[in-house]
């Protein structure tokens, strides 16, 4: 995993984390307030408009789970990893850091070879 999948999926747990530690006297969020913060606003460089239009994709083409656990781990990862590309491209045509833009072109080809790998098995399971 590299190390933006991994970033992404701290983020999402300490998100989570922190949403399940409000005051029960809180009211509780809908279910469609993530995406709401996640909605680019006109106040956003094009890097952050770019990042939450990505995770905006990402959350929302998610499949529903069908009780496989391996297809159900391998959907959703082709899903974080689709991401992790086009976080990477929104790096690629903004980012100013030398490291920084090397290390998104090195997760583009890195995610793009698992995603190769996820449909071939995804193709062997008739998926």
């Amino acid at each position: 995993m590299t190390r933006l999948s991994l970033i992404v999926l701290s983020s999402a747990f300490a998100i989570s984390a922190a949403f399940a530690q409000q005051p029960a006297t809180k009211p509780m969020m809908d279910s469609s307030m993530p995406m709401k913060i996640m909605e680019p606003a006109a106040s956003d460089s094009a890097a952050t408009k770019g990042y939450k239009q990505v995770m905006m994709k990402m959350i929302s083409g998610m499949q529903p789970y069908i009780g496989d656990a391996d297809v159900d781990f391998v959907t959703k990862m082709k899903g974080h990893h689709q991401a992790a590309i086009d976080m990477a491209k929104v790096e690629l045509a903004n980012g100013k850091d030398a490291e920084a833009k090397k290390l998104a072109q090195e997760i583009v080809t890195a995610q793009e070879k698992e995603i190769a790998t996820i449909d071939a098995w995804l193709k062997t399971k008739g998926k």
